[in-house]
């Protein structure tokens, strides 16, 4: 099953009924006002030793009133943003992290916390065959990333983590609970973060590969199927890992993990949080959400702004040079958002746009549900486009000398010329939602809906493009 043919939450007018709580918006800090007067005055009247008092310290969201939501044992207003960040272990925000975390991850989603989609290497100049593929249980969404030694991690819907050798052989795999549409990301140390549909995010390392810590995100009742309810605290997003080694993931809200599996912070937002959040130079973390807003984060776990799309956000958010947001959304649009949440521009396509954009030669590239790449100038003018012959999940990746490569629901990887023409495009054996990654052979590795991962090179002795 593709990302896009996923189960979708309910309607949002349902969703509303379904998800305790909205989040909240200058227009409604008033009723929020009047809210909390009658929570008040209600509990007075059912008296202190009633049954249905809210307790001090909850286990759930059940055990809160209203429409508050369970936030480390505290029942918070969601999208409050006066309450105070919870940090588990007695942590607070402004404790720093050890001098060992200061330090680049090696890959991640989109190559790095900033989700620009670009790559320091070369694609091949000519039309790349099938070195060897790997076949898993499911169908691969999720997006390899390449590790220090050169092996490739990559996630399944059967559930597994797999770590695949340079010459396509397993060396370990690790199950989780549920499906995994989450990309690997992998520390500077070798640790592996990997989420699941599960409700958790894993730290995983060594070999064989253990568990270094495994944090459950949120308290669904529902942890494990589909639905509203089962899906609000999947793990999809990401994890992105910052430049202080914090990961960063999404679920029934925006959370913040240090490395040694405390939490740092947790914003609750209206809806699930599907994509991977982005981090802006200053430390702000910027995050889609289910609930048509665009959320960034300060580093203190406070919300700075957010920006509400005409749908649902379920593209990754990408940081251009200069600090400007671009996300798509479910309406259709393309949104280039300054570092303070205001709109610069919305390009309009034929489809909805769930893909990340990639940010490179002063062009912004992002496919769209009408089958169409499309490169907006950083003005948000139409350059060019590319037709392929089907939806375009994939994000794209932008090599070293500006070409394009990115997957289709065609069965299709392509790849582009810079200025939009067709270099080469081969065919692989399902859905192509997953988003390649290039290592510095120029050898391509990307995932496909007919449960293998692919290993893609030039035949041997063929130059690399030409500039």
């Amino acid at each position: 099953m593709s990302v896009a043919g996923r189960v979708r939450p309910a309607p949002r007018a349902v969703r509303a009924s379904l998800v305790p709580g909205s989040v909240l918006t200058g227009s409604t800090q008033g009723g929020l006002r009047v809210t909390r007067l009658v929570a008040a005055a209600i509990a007075l009247l059912m008296g202190a030793g009633c049954a249905t008092v809210e307790p001090k310290q909850c286990a759930s969201d059940t055990d809160c009133k209203l429409n508050r939501l369970c936030d480390a044992g505290r029942c918070v207003w969601p999208g409050d943003t006066t309450r105070p960040s919870v940090a588990a272990g007695g942590l607070s925000p402004s404790v720093p992290l050890p001098q060992y975390a200061i330090e680049p991850a090696q890959a991640m989603f989109r190559f790095g916390p900033s989700h620009r989609g670009r790559s320091p290497f070369v694609l091949p100049a000519v039309k790349p065959a099938v070195w060897w593929t790997f076949a898993t249980g499911g169908p691969i969404v999720s997006s390899p990333a390449v590790a220090g030694d050169g092996s490739i991690l990559v996630g399944s819907q059967d559930g597994k983590l797999y770590d695949v050798a340079r010459d396509g052989s397993i060396k370990w795999s690790y199950a989780t609970g549920d499906i995994i549409f989450s990309s690997p990301a992998v520390a500077h140390d070798g640790t592996i973060y990997i989420g699941s549909d599960d409700d958790h995010l894993y730290a995983v390392s060594g070999s064989p590969v253990k568990p270094r810590w495994i944090v459950q995100m949120g308290s669904c009742p529902q942890r494990v199927g589909i639905g509203p309810e089962a899906s609000r605290c999947d793990v999809d997003a990401g994890p992105t890992v910052g430049p202080d080694g914090v990961v960063y993931t999404g679920g029934d809200g925006i959370y913040a993990i240090n490395p040694d599996g405390t939490l740092r912070w947790h914003y609750v937002t209206g809806g699930h949080v599907s994509s991977a959040p982005a981090v802006l130079a200053d430390g702000t973390v910027v995050a889609g959400c289910q609930d048509d807003l665009v959320y960034a984060i300060a580093p203190s776990g406070q919300k700075k702004w957010d920006f509400r799309a005409g749908a649902d956000i379920e593209a990754a958010p990408a940081v251009g040079d200069d600090g400007t947001v671009y996300v798509g959304s479910d309406d259709d649009k393309l949104y280039a958002l300054s570092p303070d949440g205001k709109m610069l521009w919305a390009f309009t396509t034929g489809g909805d746009v769930r893909a990340s954009a990639a940010v490179g030669n002063g062009v912004v590239y992002v496919g769209s549900f009408d089958s169409q790449l499309y490169a907006v100038r950083l003005d948000g003018t139409l350059a060019w486009t590319f037709r392929a012959g089907d939806r375009i999940v994939s994000s794209a990746l932008v090599d070293a000398r500006g070409a394009i490569l990115f997957g289709s629901q065609d069965d299709r990887l392509y790849c582009l010329e810079p200025d939009g023409h067709l270099r080469w495009s081969v065919e692989l054996g399902g859905d192509v939602d997953s988003s390649p990654t290039l290592a510095a052979d120029g050898t391509i590795f990307v995932g496909s809906d007919d449960r293998k991962l692919y290993a893609l090179r030039a035949p041997s002795g063929t130059p690399a493009a030409q500039k």
